[in-house]
């Protein structure tokens, strides 16, 4: 699917290989649904590349180095090797963390979860993602009414 252009965004991650299919996003958002993207700053990039004035970019940032090391701790379901190599490639990802349109620092779960969805319903209402709007304000202003 990568080779044939298939996917807004693949990668590699962790020896493991992701990628987000096009056509089925695509469709969704004609439907009007929204798509949350838990994908690094890679993917982020070839998303905004292919699907630029569809994609709002949240950065999610840890209260501290040393509370993103325990959480991944906490998990259980990675050796400390895997781990010092997720806390690297954290460092690496969070230095790209201005080329995103907000950022939110995830100190509380609950509380960061109301942030992304106040962002997603901000990103709603403007003028240019309200469908039908041209043509309402056109038929509030006609002589005619």
């Amino acid at each position: 699917m990568a080779q044939a252009g298939e996917f807004l965004e693949w990668a590699h991650v962790f020896g493991h290989s992701y990628g987000t299919p096009k056509a089925e996003v695509k469709a969704g958002l004609k439907d009007g649904n929204d798509y949350l993207f838990d994908i690094d700053w890679q993917g982020t990039q070839q998303l905004y590349q292919k699907m630029q004035s569809d994609v709002v970019r949240v950065f999610l940032l840890p209260p501290s180095i040393d509370e993103l090391r325990r959480r991944l701790n906490a998990r259980g379901t990675d050796s400390a090797q895997v781990i010092s190599g997720r806390m690297e490639r954290a460092k690496a990802e969070i230095s790209h963390w201005d080329g995103y349109d907000y950022v939110i620092v995830n100190d509380d779960i609950d509380t960061c979860f109301t942030k992304v969805l106040q962002i997603l319903a901000a990103e709603r209402m403007r003028r240019a993602r309200q469908t039908g709007l041209i043509g309402f304000v056109r038929e509030l202003t006609s002589p005619d009414v």
